[in-house]
Order: C-alpha cells, then structure tokens, then sequence
C-alpha cells in the first residue's frame, strides 16, 4: 500500500498513489486445497514428458528412416528431464535415449565415427543436465526452507484468529502480494480484554520488510494497550507515540480500531483507513463513514485533527467487514474497480467464513487469480440469541464428565 496525504480546509483525505516494486506479485496464502489437486495430472505429465520425447524421436526414424536427421533429438529427453527430475531421472533419461540411439544407428547404417559423435553429444547433455536438475534441487530446498520461515514469521505477527472471539463469529482472509513471502504490510488483530473484544485493521505505507517491521511494531503496541487501556483512544494515542519515535518522517499506517465494549454498540475510530462495511441483519450494506475525519497513525504531528470515537449501533444478526485497499483497488482487465459492497450484498450469509471465501474467490475471478497488492479481509458477526450455544444444566456425575453443550432455541430479544 501506498498512500499519500492532501488537505483541504478542515478535512483530511488519503489519496492513493501507484508506489509498486518491480515484479508481478500473486496471492498465495489463501490457495484453496483444490488447486494443487487439480495441477497433478500435469505434474506427472511433466515428468513423463521426456521419455514421451524420446519415443517420438525413435517412433519418427521408424517411419522416415532417415537416421542422422532424428538421432540429434534424443539430447532433449535428459535436456527437458533436468527442469522436471532429479539427477537419477535425468540419468535414467540419457541412458535410454543413449541405448535406444545406439541400436537405430546401427540399425540405419551411421557411420561408427557419426554415431559416436551423437552418443558423445547425448552424454554431455545427460551430464550437464543432471547438475543442472542437483542445482535446481538444492534451490527449491532452500526456497522451501525460506517459505517455512516466512509462514512461521506470518503466523507470529498475524495471529491465526478463531471461529469465535467473545461473542462475535469471526473469519479472516489474507493474501500477501508477494507468492513466496506470504506476508506484508497489511495487519490485523481481533483480542478479548477486560473492556471487550477489540481489534484493528491496517495497511502499512509501502512494502517489503520495512513494512513487515512497521506492521510488527503497531500489533505489538496494540495488543498491549488495548489490554490495558479503558478508552480506545487511549489505544490510538499509545500506538501514536510508539510510532513517532519509530517511523521515518514520510511513514504512516492507516488503520480502523473498533472495540464492543457496551451491548449493543461498537465503537469505531478511522485514522484514514477506508470506512468499515456494515451489514444488518435485515441484508442492507453500509459503509460506516468517519464524522471527523482523522489522519493515518504517524501523522498526527503534521495536522491538528484528532482520532474521534464513533459510535455504532450493532445489534443481533448484524456483521461488520474490515478490510485493506488490496481488495478495493483490485482491478479487471479492463481496469474496473472490485466493488466490495456489492459483493459483500451477494454473498453474505449468517457464517463468516463462508462469507469471506466466496468474496474471496470472486475478487481472484476478478483481477484473473492474480492479486498484486496484499489483501486482507476480516468479518465479524453478533450471533442471534436463537444461535446462541449455552452448556446444559449440570447432572451430577453426568455432564461434568462429558461437558455435553446443547443449542437452545430461544425468541429473539429485540435490537438494542
């Protein structure tokens, strides 16, 4: 993400700007389980691919018995193995291609001194190609050491969250930019305190490991203050200070800080993050606008405008979707925008999950399966009382050995 500041008059805007790293980025930690099973018959085709190779070379001498014009070919078999099997493979290869070379020389009438050339050539590719295929393995062990590391790192800064937190249903999709970091600069965390279930949603300036760094440091803090700290401007103002002693004069986040520390009501601060899309439990889709707009976190110092607490009605069956510009600012191939509220309006339904998976798939449909900012998307949901699952009354000796729970049906109280 990357975002820059103007003014006018009292308001504060964010307007974004195209601050991209070289390269093509692609989602890659939201791969559905369907995927890699749907690409194994291409993978094992690859793998036969050059004895495929082979027998078409010997089936065409058959047929042409032209001799010296096919034999040259059979070097493409260990060639081709060396990008799909390791060095056994691309041996095996050579050795068949070597073999079946021999017996159509002889069988074509080459010459000894042009079929010892050919042979010649067909094992300096063999063996060029087997290092070739012991280099490519080495590099794939490495990058897939790197891509531990990163996923440990991943789940260190952004916390696996659970089906339920408190009394809210949650789900949580994140898409990095970047295949093989699966991690960026987006955030998010959602955490039970004495004063409520709080969580927050942002998008670090820039991208690579600085903002890795800077999305580490805001978590950080906010996890800290939002255990401590009654007032949820409170939260804002620690993190606030954490990051102007940390951050570079021209970083910043943007963020929303939401917390439900009353029935009935969330409170929402925006510090120039896009607004947070409400769903009632009737179906209706608003976004939850800013009164008093607030600047980015790490700005505060350049503006006098302050975080200001909004205050949310939330009821049963109502839902709230955080998210970060990866997912607005997706674009087709005709340059069209992803319009999440209309898609949030197709989609929604009473799990959170599955809300979140078919947005999901449809922004990949959109942009052609290739997001190219980091995407992240996190949907809370007050479940209705007649959802509500309560433990059974305890039986002696009966459900304290079981911890049976039950679903009790109950009328639906009316929205607060």
């Amino acid at each position: 993400m990357s975002q820059a500041r103007e003014y006018g008059g009292n308001h504060w805007s964010i307007r974004t700007l195209r601050n991209r790293v070289a390269g093509s980025g692609a989602s890659a930690r939201d791969r559905t389980s369907a995927r890699p099973a749907a690409g194994m018959p291409l993978l094992h085709l690859l793998h036969v691919l050059p004895v495929l190779i082979v027998s078409v070379v010997v089936l065409a001498d058959f047929v042409g018995g032209a001799g010296m014009v096919w034999l040259p070919l059979l070097a493409a078999g260990p060639a081709l193995a060396a990008t799909t099997n390791g060095p056994r493979g691309v041996v095996c290869v050579g050795l068949l291609a070597a073999v079946l070379g021999a017996t159509l020389g002889a069988r074509d009438g080459v010459p000894g001194h042009e079929l010892a050339a050919v042979l010649s050539a067909l094992a300096a590719v063999t063996v060029a190609s087997g290092l070739a295929s012991a280099l490519r393995g080495r590099r794939d062990r490495v990058l897939a050491a790197v891509r531990s590391v990163a996923e440990t790192a991943q789940h260190a800064l952004l916390k696996p969250v659970p089906a339920t937190v408190g009394p809210f249903q949650v789900a949580v999709r994140y898409s990095a930019a970047a295949a093989e970091a699966r991690i960026g600069g987006d955030l998010y965390a959602l955490i039970p305190t004495p004063y409520g279930v709080r969580l927050i949603v942002g998008d670090v300036r820039g991208k690579g490991l600085p903002a890795v760094g800077t999305a580490a440091l805001v978590l950080g803090v906010f996890r800290e203050a939002a255990y401590d700290e009654p007032d949820l401007l409170a939260v804002i103002d620690r993190i606030e200070r954490s990051l102007a002693r940390n951050l570079g004069c021209d970083d910043f986040v943007t963020a929303v800080v939401a917390g439900y520390s009353q029935a009935g009501q969330l409170e929402v601060v925006n510090c120039g993050h896009a607004p947070p899309l409400l769903i009632r439990a009737s179906g209706g889709v608003e976004a939850v606008e800013p009164t008093h707009p607030a600047p980015p976190l790490g700005l505060r110092a350049l503006t006098r405008h302050t975080p200001a607490l909004e205050v949310v009605p939330f009821s049963d069956g109502d839902q709230l979707l955080l998210y970060t510009d990866g997912v607005t600012e997706a674009r087709d191939r005709g340059r069209e925008f992803y319009q999440l509220a209309d898609g949030l309006a197709r989609h929604v339904s009473d799990e959170p999950a599955r809300t979140l998976t078919a947005l999901h798939d449809e922004l990949l449909a959109h942009v052609g399966g290739r997001l190219h900012d980091d995407a992240a998307l996190l949907l809370i949901r007050k479940p209705t009382l007649r959802e509500v699952v309560v433990p059974e009354p305890t039986v002696c000796g009966a459900s304290e050995a079981t911890g049976s729970e039950s679903t009790v049906t109950r009328p639906t109280a009316p929205s607060v």
